[in-house]
C-alpha cells in the first residue's frame, strides 16, 4: 500500500505549510501529493508550484471538478502539467453535486450524471491519446457543439500539443453504487471520500471486477498524538461540513454515503442541526465512532494496530491529511 499527501485546498488564504509539507513526503518517500477544489482556490495551480519544486513524487487532483471546465480544458491542464513535470501527473476528477455546480458554476446539474461523467471522460481520454480529431455525439459533452443556439460550423481539431503520455491516469471520485461500478470500468482508480476498513462490505457490490492496477486511493486523516478525542474534532469539523453543508437537505451524496456505512439516522440528525444554523452542535453530533474508523489518530502505537487494518483491505494508496512533518514521518516508518 503506497502512502499519498492530501492537502486539499486552501481556505481564508494560502497555506504556507502546504510546500514544505510536500518537500517533506518526497523526502521521505511517499509516492504521490494530492490537491483539490471547491470553490476559492483551483486544484492545478498549486500542484504546478509542488512540481516546480519536486522531482520525483507523483502529482494528483483530488478533486478537479467538472463543472469547472469543459473536457477538453480539463485535458489541457493535465498534458501540460505532465510534460512541465517529466510525466508525473494523475487526473482525478469528481462531478460535485447541484449546489456547487449550479451554485458557483452556474451550470445545470446533469440530469443523467453517470452519463456526463463517462462522456467527459471519454473527451479526456480522446485528447490524451490524440489518434484524431476529438469527436462525440454526446448528450452533455457533443463535440463539436450542435446546440440549437451555436453557429453550426464547429471543426473537430486535436490537440496541437502531442501529449507525453496517452496513458496519463485517470481517477474518478464516486460515491453512489452505481457511479463506484462505473467508474471501474472507465478509469484507472477511484477515489472513495470516506473508506472504513472495517466496513468495506459497503462497497463490494460495486468492486467486483476490478482491472489489472486499479487504484483504489482514499483520503483518512492521520495525527499522531496522545489524546485521541482532540485528535478526531478535526475529523469531526469536516465531517459536520460535508455531511450538513455540502448539498441540499433533499440531496446530499456525502450524507447518503454516510447512511449506507450504517449512520443514517446520524447523517439527518447532522444535516438537521448544520441547515439550522446550530453548525457546532452538527460537528459534536458527528459520531466518534465514525470518525474514527475513517482515520488514523491517536498514539503511535494505536496508529500502528490500525493501519493493518488498511492494509488487508483491497486499498492501494492510502491518502493522508496529515497536518505536520512528525506524523508524516510516523506513517512512513509504519508503512516499510
Amino acid at each position: 500500500m503506497r502512502l499519498g499527501l492530501a492537502l486539499g485546498y486552501w481556505g481564508r488564504g494560502p497555506d504556507r505549510s502546504h510546500l514544505d509539507l510536500a518537500t517533506e513526503a518526497e523526502s521521505l518517500g511517499y509516492d504521490s501529493v494530492w490537491t483539490a477544489e471547491a470553490w476559492g482556490s483551483d486544484a492545478f495551480t498549486p500542484l504546478t508550484w509542488i512540481a516546480a519544486h519536486t522531482s520525483r513524487i507523483r502529482l494528483g487532483t483530488a478533486i478537479a471538478q467538472m463543472a469547472a471546465r469543459t473536457p477538453t480544458a480539463t485535458a489541457m491542464h493535465a498534458l501540460t502539467l505532465d510534460h512541465l513535470s517529466g510525466g508525473r501527473m494523475m487526473l482525478g476528477l469528481g462531478l460535485s453535486g447541484p449546489q456547487v455546480v449550479e451554485g458557483w458554476y452556474g451550470r445545470p446539474f446533469p440530469a443523467s450524471p453517470l452519463t456526463a461523467t463517462r462522456e467527459y471522460v471519454d473527451v479526456v481520454r480522446q485528447v490524451l491519446r490524440r489518434e484524431g480529431p476529438v469527436t462525440l455525439d454526446g448528450r452533455f459533452h457533443s463535440h463539436p457543439y450542435r446546440g440549437g443556439d451555436g453557429t453550426g460550423i464547429g471543426k473537430p481539431l486535436k490537440p496541437i500539443t502531442h501529449p507525453l503520455r496517452a496513458d496519463l491516469p485517470v481517477l474518478l471520485g464516486a460515491e453512489g453504487p452505481k457511479n463506484i461500478a462505473q467508474t471501474t470500468r472507465i478509469a484507472d482508480g477511484w477515489l472513495p471520500l470516506y473508506w472504513s476498513p472495517t466496513r468495506t462490505d459497503a462497497y463490494r457490490a460495486s468492486l467486483t471486477e476490478l482491472p489489472e492496477g486499479f487504484m483504489i486511493a482514499p483520503m483518512a486523516r492521520a495525527k499522531v498524538c496522545d489524546d485521541v478525542a482532540e485528535g478526531l474534532l478535526p475529523v469531526k469539523a469536516m465531517l459536520g461540513f460535508y455531511i450538513g453543508g455540502m448539498g441540499h437537505a433533499a440531496r446530499n451524496f456525502h450524507a447518503d454515503l454516510m447512511g449506507r456505512m450504517g449512520y443514517e439516522e446520524e447523517a439527518r440528525r447532522i444535516q438537521e442541526l448544520f441547515l439550522a444554523g446550530r453548525r457546532q452542535e452538527a460537528v459534536l453530533a458527528v459520531p466518534d465512532a465514525f470518525a474514527d474508523e475513517i482515520s488514523l489518530i491517536g498514539p503511535r502505537e494505536r496508529i500502528a494496530e490500525r493501519l493493518d487494518l488498511w492494509r488487508e483491505g483491497p486499498v492501494t494508496d492510502l491518502l493522508l491529511t496529515a497536518p505536520d512533518p512528525h506524523t508524516l514521518r510516523v506513517l512512513a516508518d509504519l508503512n516499510t
